[in-house]
């Protein structure tokens, strides 16, 4: 039988990242980030010299890009050539500009492949010896894995959200940290929601509303709603 397949799609600050990898860890599979692809396809775009505003340049780069990803969801990691840049792709200023790989409708097909080769190894082979995988992003439940037999949307209010990555980035959720981080979450939803659909649901896809949620209780959530999906 082949591996399971977890997708599980949010807005900024909705915990997908860390419920995620919490979930992949406990159940012995491999872990996605694919937001980090899109990441680390802006550091080599920069590294390479190329402006983000040069779309078929960029897909050009994306297409050879060197990039090697760990999936152990204890130690996720990403490579470029040799370049460890797991670090350097959580800069402020690649936040701050990865949109523009993101909405970047050449480059986007590219890395949308590369993590469907991801998956269907997970279902039969890889890190996780075919028991399965879960991938996280924007648009993992409606175009990179529509036929996954877990689909959950993550989602929580303005304000939950804005705080945990105010608390995440700054160490603190007070009013100061919250309004500086108020245009990275704010305006990356904006802009990824041009080709991305991860604030309403599509058919078949569960959504979880994890606003008065902690971390564990949202883990429980998503490992219910995996077993039920099993029974």
């Amino acid at each position: 039988m082949p591996g399971i397949t977890v997708a599980i799609d949010g807005p900024s600050g909705s915990g997908k990242s860390s419920v995620a990898r919490t979930v992949a860890g406990h159940l012995g599979l491999a872990y996605l980030d694919t937001g980090a692809m899109y990441r680390a396809a802006t550091v080599w775009t920069l590294t390479c010299g190329v402006s983000l505003a040069e779309t078929a340049r960029v897909a050009d780069l994306v297409r050879t890009m060197p990039l090697r990803v760990s999936l152990d969801p204890k130690a996720p990691g990403f490579w470029l050539a040799d370049d460890d840049v797991t670090a350097a792709i959580r800069d402020p200023a690649v936040s701050a500009v990865v949109s523009q790989v993101a909405t970047n409708l050449e480059a986007r097909p590219v890395l949308v492949s590369s993590q469907r080769e991801i998956i269907a190894i997970e279902r039969s082979a890889g890190f996780s010896n075919g028991r399965g995988i879960v991938a996280e992003g924007r648009d993992i439940t409606t175009v990179v894995a529509p036929d996954a037999e877990v689909r959950i949307l993550l989602v929580a209010s303005e304000e939950a959200r804005l705080a945990r990555r105010a608390k995440e980035v700054h160490g603190s959720a007070g009013s100061v940290a919250v309004a500086a981080t108020r245009a990275e979450v704010v305006g990356r939803d904006r802009a990824d929601s041009a080709v991305a659909e991860f604030m309403t649901a599509a058919d078949g896809v569960a959504t979880l509303d994890n606003s008065e949620f902690s971390k564990a209780q949202t883990v429980q959530a998503v490992l219910e709603l995996i077993e039920e999906a099993g029974r």
